[in-house]
């Protein structure tokens, strides 16, 4: 058993996504820092602050930059965080000339901060595409299997007949909703980080905001018109919505886990695993996992709400904190999406035994 089962050479099969995951990867966090320092010089010049072609030139020659993983390692350790190694990385790579130029009026949290969002927006795409599709299943099987007979049940207990058009509306209801929350949160969420040393880009003096709007439009990203450096609540309300969705997956998985048992009969399943013991058995393993991952996200969401307690202009413990649970909330929900996905690509139901 590993630390982190996200990276296991075979659990992560189970309750991985792997694209969700390279976005958190040390290769792709790198990238999307070099990213920012690129477009902030070129955002400075372009607002007068750094010489003609100075910009245009840090950008280019970073574009050859290779990191010294192991120095970054060491720096990590000492400072808490990686950037500001990088920076002197990076400052190294631009040369004699541009160097001093290189994050210019930034902090190293301007960095990591960016860095981030950048990998997000990725990632909102892919959450966005995924909830689709399990949305387009549900809808799939109500036109399918929608006058199918079932047993309604309340506490566990027979309760009244009702129809798979029944269950499937209550599934699919609140994942609509979900959908419709995460298109809200974007221009909260996907916005640039750059506030210099303390927030208040104090470096460039009046300049700050014309910069920090260049650096936005340059990145993609929406300019919050502020440092959010220390207000991580864009942060926790998507690790709040993560964990919903996968909340929401897990109760349609504790349903089929339910509706798949033997003496109930309501669903069957194309995929099924197996059991070394009892041949016999078709195991609800996806439905299962989804059940799993749904308490697992929900157990981080509320260690991301201790994230948002930072003291005074920056705290190293929360943002290490934040560090720690955002990339594994993200990644569960996008593995819960992934096992929805083939879980009910292959579901069908079947009028039940019981009522």
């Amino acid at each position: 058993m590993s630390v982190a089962p996200f990276d296991h050479p075979f659990l992560a099969a189970l309750l991985s996504e792997p694209q969700a995951a390279a976005l958190f990867s040390a290769g792709l966090e790198l990238a999307a820092m070099l990213s920012f320092e690129q477009a902030l010089a070129r955002a400075q010049e372009d607002e007068g602050l750094l010489p003609p072609g100075a910009g245009a030139a840090i950008a280019t020659a970073l574009e050859a930059f290779r990191p010294d993983g192991a120095a970054l390692a060491l720096a990590t350790r000492r400072d808490g965080l990686p950037s500001v190694e990088l920076v002197r990385q990076l400052r190294l790579q631009a040369g004699k000339g541009l160097g001093d130029h290189v994050h210019l009026g930034a902090t190293r949290q301007d960095v990591i901060d960016t860095g981030l969002v950048l990998r997000l927006v990725q990632l909102v795409v892919q959450l966005e595409a995924a909830l689709g599709k399990v949305l387009a299943h549900l809808a799939r099987l109500g036109q399918r299997d929608g006058a199918v007979r079932l047993m309604g049940r309340t506490r566990m207990q027979r309760a009244l007949p009702i129809t798979a058009t029944d269950k499937l509306v209550a599934w699919a209801r609140p994942l609509l909703r979900q959908r419709e929350r995460l298109g809200a949160l974007k221009p909260d969420l996907l916005v640039v980080q750059f506030g210099g040393a303390a927030g208040t880009l104090d470096q460039l003096g009046a300049r700050g905001p014309a910069v920090r709007a260049r650096l936005a439009a340059r990145l993609g990203l929406g300019d919050p018109g502020d440092a959010w450096h220390t207000g991580r609540d864009g942060l926790a309300t998507f690790a709040g919505w993560l964990a919903t969705t996968s909340g929401l997956l897990g109760k349609i998985g504790a349903d089929i886990c339910i509706m798949t048992q033997n003496e109930v009969g309501e669903m069957t399943l194309t995929e099924d695993g197996g059991s070394s013991a009892m041949p016999h058995k078709a195991n609800p393993v996806a439905a299962e996992i989804l059940v799993t991952l749904a308490r697992f996200t929900a157990t981080l969401a509320s260690g991301m709400s201790h994230a948002l307690v930072h003291e005074n202009e920056r705290s190293g413990a929360a943002w290490t904190l934040e560090w720690m649970l955002l990339p594994q909330i993200a990644v569960a929900t996008a593995a819960a999406l992934a096992r929805a996905d083939e879980l009910l690509a292959g579901a069908t139901f079947t009028a039940s035994k019981t009522g």
